[in-house]
């Protein structure tokens, strides 16, 4: 269904356009599919899917020298994984391809030579550092340069004679006098002069294409009805607006979404921490989680305290109109926060947590649906992303000496010792702690001891973890006794730690 809200700056026969709604996907396999870039595609797929029109996955990879195979499979993967899928493309085809650049060349190179038959393009034969040259001494005088129109007006016997002569050219849009403008659905109505607008390159002097050449004709063959992009792309519009308008082609509508800042108010890098999808996927975050966060960056549903929304609820409630055109700030935080959120909820979570658990040694060689269950429920909690379970399991297992002030301060009380034997003396009642063993034995010691709440709880803690915080005491312990009981590997039970704590007291 259309949003309830439509700007009236847009067509209004593009309020419901039913099937005729096409919107594409084109990133350029030069590098790993990164955040920013994820983005996009995730609101043009939310966009599309919501309307019931079809999503395009376009390959860009006219970049020869840095595009690359594994790169394009790396974006299939990593879409697939995301829980982006497309309707047409290189992998499963459709009416309209090719769907990668690199195989639409001569439908570039012919449609630039019906321009330049039709006078809407000239060959041009200005050389680089010729134009260089201009552009510096324009600089020097502290005003903008345009590429002057040189050979604009070349006779077609001029043209001809160096052609034949071997001089190398590129072929120039010749830009109209006036204004241009364009309907975008996050900015607004976008209106520019001409006046500076270089006429703009459609192939190089090797016959390739130009970005803002190749775009135009892939997006109106393919009969794309939204472009929905990064804000990076705003300057260049109004140049392809121009070449879509000589082709004689339909203008989309546009939606330029914000860039993509870090904590600092710089646009997000490496240096701000995981930025390229297969980095977030390594780490242990979820799919649904990382919808879910990537969509709010820019975009909210609206009701309060909803920012957890899973990906059905996404394609209910987006809206691409009520996008905010301010850049939005990647908070490592609330995406923590969300995927913990997930993670307590998500059926896979007990597998993912064995794939974490397989290199480290600290699955037993039987009983392991009952210890990764018992990890899971102990840990998960307590934990940003899957990956943070072998650390976290580690400062259970491992029994570390801890000699922080906390806790020294926590065995400081003279009753400590009285505690932790009346608890060792519980303990040989059991071969094995679980939950409501150690609830009774918790009775028990209040009963002899006078002691409760955290003066009960936090010794037991020290002695038991030589960690002065962590899980529920009521869920770790069992976790302990499990470990020890299976012979997961570094496990000690709570008995060999009160024997080990009262060691090194008697030594001290």
């Amino acid at each position: 269904m259309p949003p309830t809200r439509w700007p009236s700056f847009l067509p209004s026969n593009m309020k419901d356009i039913g099937n005729s709604l096409r919107v594409r996907y084109a990133p350029s396999p030069t590098g790993l599919l990164h955040v920013g870039n994820l983005r996009t595609g995730l609101f043009a797929w939310l966009f599309t899917r919501q309307r019931g029109g079809t999503f395009v996955l376009r390959i860009e990879d006219t970049d020869r020298v840095r595009s690359e195979t594994h790169y394009e499979q790396s974006i299939y993967d990593d879409l697939q994984w995301f829980g982006i899928d497309w309707d047409e493309g290189p992998d499963v085809g459709g009416g309209y391809g090719p769907y990668r650049q690199s195989e639409r060349y001569e439908i570039y190179r012919g449609r630039a030579s019906q321009l330049i038959a039709e006078g809407s393009a000239f060959r041009c034969f200005c050389s680089a550092d010729e134009l260089a040259s201009q552009s510096e001494t324009a600089k020097a005088k502290g005003i903008s340069w345009t590429y002057p129109g040189t050979c604009r007006n070349l006779t077609r016997d001029a043209v001809d004679l160096k052609v034949k002569d071997g001089e190398e050219s590129v072929v120039r849009l010749k830009v109209r006098e006036g204004t241009v403008g364009f309907a975008d659905i996050v900015h607004g109505d976008m209106q520019f002069s001409t006046e500076v607008i270089s006429d703009p390159i459609l192939l190089r002097s090797d016959r390739t294409p130009t970005y803002n050449y190749a775009v135009v004709v892939d997006d109106a063959l393919m009969e794309i009805s939204h472009v929905i992009r990064g804000d990076d792309h705003l300057s260049n519009t109004p140049k392809q607006v121009l070449i879509y308008e000589a082709l004689g082609y339909t203008v989309p509508l546009f939606a330029h979404l914000s860039t993509i800042l870090g904590p600092d108010q710089t646009r997000l890098s490496k240096r701000h921490g995981a930025t390229a999808v297969a980095q977030f996927r390594e780490f242990g975050y979820l799919p649904e989680a990382l919808m879910n966060y990537i969509a709010l960056l820019g975009w909210s549903p609206g009701a309060e305290g909803s920012e957890v929304v899973p990906p059905n609820r996404l394609v209910q409630e987006f809206r691409l109109e009520k996008v905010n055109k301010n850049p939005a700030i990647f908070d490592f935080g609330k995406l923590n926060f969300i995927n913990r959120q997930y993670l307590r909820e998500s059926p896979r979570t007990e597998s993912l947590v064995r794939l974490a658990l397989d290199p480290t040694g600290w699955l037993p060689d039987a009983g392991q649906d009952e210890w990764v269950r018992m990890v899971s429920a102990t840990l998960i909690g307590g934990v940003d992303t899957v990956s943070d379970i072998p650390s976290a399991l580690e400062s259970v297992l491992a029994f570390p000496v801890d000699d922080s002030e906390a806790v020294s301060e926590a065995l400081g009380d003279n009753g400590v010792l009285d505690l932790i034997r009346a608890f060792g003396d519980e303990l040989k009642a059991y071969d094995h702690l679980s939950f409501d063993d150690f609830r009774a034995i918790v009775t028990s010691l209040k009963k002899t001891t006078g002691r409760k709440g955290r003066d009960l709880f936090h010794p037991l803690r020290v002695v038991l973890t030589a960690r002065d915080s962590g899980p529920e005491l009521e869920k770790l312990i069992p976790l302990v006794e499990l470990g020890a009981k299976l012979g997961v590997a570094g496990t000690l039970d709570c008995r060999a730690r009160v024997k080990a704590f009262l060691a090194r007291q008697a030594s001290a």
